[in-house]
C-alpha cells in the first residue's frame, strides 16, 4: 500500500470514529483494495462494516441488487451500476456511507466508448442523494489503474467524512 493510500485511509478512519460514522464498500475493478486499505488502519473495526467484491455481473445482480437489464442497457462499467452498487451495499449493511467502484483496469476489456482506465465511483450517504463520478485514468498498467481508483474512492470518502 502506498503512503498516499494509507494516509487517506487513516484520515477516513479517524474522522469516521470521531463522528461515529459507519462505512461499507462494493468493489469490482479494485478487487477489495479499498476495504483492505481501510482495514489496514488500527481501529477500523469501529467504523468499517464490510464490503462485497462483485467482480462478476452475476454477483452485482444477486448481492448488490443490480438488475441484469441495467447491465445489458448501460454495461457493468457505468454510472447507473455504480449508483446501484453503492446504494444497495449501504442499505443492506445499514451504514452511513458506502463507496462503490466499477471499471476497466486492463490490459484488455476496453473499447472505443469505454477504454481501459474508465472507472465509475458511487458514494451513497444515508439521507442524501447518491453521487456518481466518472474517471478516465491513464492506461499505464493494470495496477496503476487500480491504484488510482482506490485513491479516488478514498478521497471521495475522506471529503464526505470531513463534511458529515
Amino acid at each position: 500500500m502506498t503512503d498516499e493510500i494509507y494516509k487517506r485511509a487513516e484520515q477516513i478512519i479517524k474522522t469516521a470514529r470521531e463522528k461515529r460514522l459507519t462505512i461499507a464498500t462494493a468493489e469490482s475493478c479494485t478487487g477489495g483494495g479499498i476495504g483492505a486499505a481501510l482495514t489496514a488502519i488500527p481501529g477500523s473495526s469501529a467504523v468499517f462494516e464490510g464490503g462485497i467484491i462483485s467482480y462478476s455481473n452475476a454477483v452485482k445482480g444477486t448481492h448488490l441488487g443490480v438488475p441484469p437489464s441495467i447491465i445489458k442497457k448501460h454495461g457493468a462499467v457505468s454510472g447507473q451500476v455504480a449508483r446501484l452498487m453503492a446504494e444497495h451495499v449501504r442499505s443492506s449493511m445499514d451504514t452511513d456511507l458506502a463507496v462503490s467502484v466499477t471499471g476497466i483496469a486492463g490490459p484488455t476489456g476496453g473499447s472505443k466508448n469505454k477504454p481501459v482506465g474508465t472507472v465509475w465511483i458511487g458514494l451513497a450517504v444515508k439521507g442524501e442523494d447518491t453521487q456518481v463520478q466518472h474517471f478516465l485514468f491513464a492506461n499505464d498498467g493494470r495496477e496503476n489503474v487500480r491504484g488510482a481508483t482506490i485513491v479516488a474512492a478514498l478521497e471521495l470518502l475522506r471529503r464526505k467524512t470531513r463534511q458529515g
